[in-house]
Parts: structure tokens; sequence; C-alpha cells
């Protein structure tokens, strides 16, 4: 797929994607949206990528929905309506469930749907004095379809709040509730992203992969199938061959194969 919406750099083992709409401040439409969910699908099947870092081309990291996007969904039918923002969940979807790290380099302003997708990043890292707001409210409708995903990154109480008011608030507010989980200055940013990749590098990629569905199934399992799984899993994961070599690197004092 020929991406026009979205920029695609790697480098050795890890890639950045850009959000490459900076005229709209990387506002996302549906062109957008089925390519970064393309990009994505891709990504997850590429054995070569073991981090992916998401960032916006720009001043901006996501405005939310673009406006002429917006003025043509106001013609859709409710089955169009629904069609559309399975599109968007499916976006969503296949970010957070990506089983390589994903790294949300914040680095301009986020609002709306641009914060779903701050939500679904494993890591996120933003700069000072940019501002975010879940500003549905204010034009009359709601943040339905990400809610799923911020829920899980800073709570029902901060998510209510932050949904009935649509009030605007900053990188180092969106720190406090969890949303972002550093904010460091703006001439750090990529110093900081890659001290990230560097510790994700030194990580066995399997069990990057295994943590993340850890934390899915907790989330899905009831405590008594969750506590089962666990005893499984890391009995599993203690005999896998990259297991054996972790273990056997730290009990020879060398680096593991993964790291090298």
């Amino acid at each position: 797929m020929n991406y026009t919406t979205i920029k695609i750099n790697k480098e050795k083992t890890s890639c950045v994607v850009a959000l490459n709409r900076p005229d709209v401040h990387n506002a996302m439409n549906e062109q957008l949206m089925k390519e970064l969910t393309n990009c994505f699908t891709e990504l997850t099947k590429d054995e070569h990528v073991r981090v992916v870092i998401l960032t916006g081309e720009g001043k901006s990291f996501c405005a939310g929905a673009d406006l002429h996007w917006m003025k043509s969904m106001a013609t859709y039918s409710k089955e169009e309506n629904i069609k559309d923002s399975r599109l968007l969940l499916d976006l969503y979807e296949t970010i957070y469930t990506c089983p390589k790290p994903v790294i949300g380099r914040i680095n301009g302003h986020a609002f709306g749907g641009g914060l779903g997708l701050v939500a679904v990043c494993d890591i996120t890292i933003g700069v000072p004095r940019k501002k975010f707001a879940f500003s549905e409210v204010k034009l009359g409708i709601i943040p339905s379809v990400i809610s799923t995903y911020v829920v899980r990154r800073i709570g029902l109480a901060h998510m209510k709040r932050l949904f009935i008011t649509g009030e605007r608030f900053t990188a180092e507010h969106a720190k406090e509730t969890g949303l972002l989980d550093y904010v460091v200055p703006e001439e750090k940013l990529d110093e900081v992203v890659q001290t990230y990749v560097d510790h994700l590098h030194s990580s066995g990629p399997n069990a990057i992969k295994e943590a993340k569905q850890l934390v899915s199934a907790c989330e899905q399992m009831s405590r008594a199938d969750f506590k089962e799984f666990t005893v499984k899993k890391i009995a599993e994961l203690r005999v896998s061959t990259e297991g054996q070599e972790g273990i056997s690197a730290f009990l020879e004092k060398r680096k593991p194969s993964w790291s090298e």
C-alpha cells in the first residue's frame, strides 16, 4: 500500500510511523485511518521490526477528526455512521494489540480522537506547554470509541471529568492522569524516546509480546482463570528458547543474543 497520509522510516529494528498531514494538524480522515491500520497490520507481521514509534509531523501530534470529513459524516445514515465508527475502532484495536511495543512520541497538541492514539500506545512521552482535550462534547457528541482505551490509562474518575467538561488541559496534567508517562523538555524528546528504544532492545522480543498479552489476559479473565494462566505461562517461557538463552546469558554474565 502506498501511503500519502503517513510517513514510515525503518532504521535497523525500529520503525517510526508519523502522521503526515501537518497542514491540518494531522487530523484524521478515512484515508489516514485506513493507512495507519494497514501500516500496523504489516508491522505486526514484520519480524525485523522490534519497536514502533508513533508521532506526528509538524507542530501537532493529532487534532482529532478532520473537519471536512466530519462535515461529510453529518449526512451519513445511522448504518453508515456505524460502519465509519468501526473503521476507527479497528484502527485503535490494531495499534493496541500490536505485539511490538509502541512508543508514543507526543510532539504536539492532541485532541479528541488524537488522544485515542495516545491512549493505545504502550509508553507515552510528551513535551511541555502542549494542549489536550476530549473536546467531543463541545460538538454535541461524545468520545465513545476511544473510551475503551482511555479508561485503561486514566481510570473512570479522570475520564468522567475530562469527558463531560471537554476542558483543555496541559501535558503536565496529562501526566498526572496517566495519559502521558513522561513530560520532558522538547530538546530532550528524541533522547528520552531513544532511551526507551534501547531498554526495549535489551529485552527479549518474545517476552515483550508475552508481557503485553499477560496484561490483556488480566483484563479479560476471571481472577481464578488468570492465576492458573500465570502458572502455566511462566513454566512455558522458562523452557522456551528465548527464556533459556536469557537465563544462560545472565548466569554467564554476557549479553543475550537479542541485544547484540
